[in-house]
């Protein structure tokens, strides 16, 4: 399995003596989320200014049955499991009527104990890193995740998620039902709010060229194959969920040094 942080080059090696957890985001900007838990302000061998905080990875998405959600939890695990980021479950507004979703026969998720929250777009400024997941509608985003796009007008006049590292994963019915192309498609999102496409590539080692059962995901991202909507994730997928959340946590770590800050260019 590949580790995120180191597949990205570094432009500020860390001193001998030096680890490059020792290097933190400056920022202190106040949009800290109800959710976090801030750490302790520790002395830094390189800049005595720079403030330790938590990093946070907020993983977005829509999940209809549960697929999405399903890999959602596995990605924030991953995000968890690396030190000094961790990762928040967000959804998106439905956009149906609860009749319409009673007759798709879509599981409720009002009143659940463990219920995610509901994300308005001005949220996303909070994030070091962005996570979206959602299911395909003829090969690419469905419409609830792209009315929430649609929402973030205000972020792209100025430009507020400029350089936050971003990926996607996935929920497909058939192996041809887009594992690739929901992806591929969504990058437009980010090309124009200026934010960094995080794809996992091929870092997941021999899981991607696993050809003994079914499985979702691609270079672009984890994925799962919903069937006809009883199929739940194999291991397999999960793992590569629980992969991505690792990998993008060692690339928000990396960007957080601040040599990857530049002030003025949107990266502030």
């Amino acid at each position: 399995m590949g580790k995120g942080g180191g597949c990205v080059p570094s432009k500020n090696r860390p001193p001998k003596g030096v680890s490059d957890q020792d290097l933190r985001n400056p920022e202190s900007d106040g949009l800290v989320s109800d959710q976090n838990q801030t750490q302790t302000t520790q002395t830094n061998p390189i800049d005595h200014a720079i403030a330790q905080r938590q990093l946070r990875v907020f993983i977005v998405f829509y999940s209809m049955y549960g697929h999405v959600e399903v890999l959602a939890r596995r990605i924030k695990k991953g995000v968890d499991s690396i030190d000094g980021v961790e990762g928040f479950l967000y959804r998106v507004p439905e956009t149906l009527s609860s009749e319409v979703l009673e007759q798709m026969k879509v599981p409720k998720k009002d009143g659940n104990a463990d219920e995610v929250p509901v994300i308005l777009a001005e949220r996303l400024v909070e994030a070091d890193g962005l996570l979206f997941g959602f299911p395909t509608r003829y090969g690419s985003m469905a419409a609830q995740m792209k009315a929430f796009f649609d929402s973030t007008g205000h972020l792209w006049t100025e430009q507020r998620l400029a350089g936050v590292p971003a990926g996607f994963f996935v929920s497909t019915g058939t192996q041809g039902g887009g594992q690739e192309t929901t992806a591929w498609t969504a990058i437009t999102q980010l090309a124009h709010h200026g934010m960094l496409y995080v794809p996992i590539g091929y870092t997941f080692g021999a899981g991607m060229f696993e050809m003994d059962s079914l499985r979702g995901g691609s270079p672009y991202g984890a994925g799962v194959l919903s069937g006809d909507g009883t199929r739940k994730p194999s291991e397999t997928e999960l793992a590569l969920a629980e992969h991505q959340g690792k990998y993008m946590a060692g690339i928000v770590k990396r960007f957080a040094q601040p040599s990857f800050r530049v002030p003025g260019l949107g990266l502030d």
